[in-house]
């Protein structure tokens, strides 16, 4: 399978955990820099896509963020600033970085991968037609156990991920694989 960009979320799912953790103190999971390097060999776009409103409270930087994942390999950083209540077309579960990301790179979104460890994510990449990997660290075990006990609801009920995987390295395998 061809893929143009992967994005992925950054807290829960490519190290942290269900909290924010700022640049500096943040750690990737095991593993995951060698898997963000693979994703990198096979052509793919690495995006960051993480909502990250301590930027606009005043508690961190842009920059910092900028810089940590940069060096953990992203090629393009896509990060919501905002608060919940300021209204923004970015924050997920809107698509709006998605679709800064695509018209930024040409991309075709339905050709791109969403991964995240919360149902915001995979709502934000249903609206543009992304792939949708859903992975089990983080907030991914409570929200893969909201998932199967349906008990999501509306437009958020009709979310179906595309993959389930128990952590990023495994969804970056399943990427690989050549089936």
């Amino acid at each position: 399978m061809y893929i143009q960009a992967v994005f992925l979320d950054r807290d829960g799912t490519i190290g942290g955990s269900d909290k924010v953790i700022y640049p500096g103190e943040f750690e990737l999971f095991p593993n995951v820099s060698k898997s963000i390097h693979q994703l990198k060999e096979s052509g793919a776009l690495i995006c960051s896509f993480t909502n990250q409103p301590g930027i606009s409270m005043g508690e961190v930087t842009f920059d910092s963020f900028d810089k940590e994942l940069r060096d953990f390999g992203f090629d393009k950083i896509y990060l919501c600033p905002h608060q919940h209540h300021e209204g923004c077309e970015c924050r997920k579960p809107a698509s709006g970085m998605l679709k800064k990301a695509a018209n930024d790179n040409n991309l075709d979104l339905k050709k791109c991968v969403v991964i995240g460890d919360r149902w915001t994510d995979l709502i934000a990449a249903d609206e543009v037609g992304c792939m949708k990997i859903l992975v089990q660290t983080g907030s991914g075990k409570e929200t893969y156990y909201k998932y199967i006990n349906n008990q999501f609801f509306g437009r958020w009920g009709e979310i179906r991920p595309d993959f389930i995987s128990k952590n990023f390295n495994e969804a970056v395998n399943l990427l690989m694989s050549p089936t």
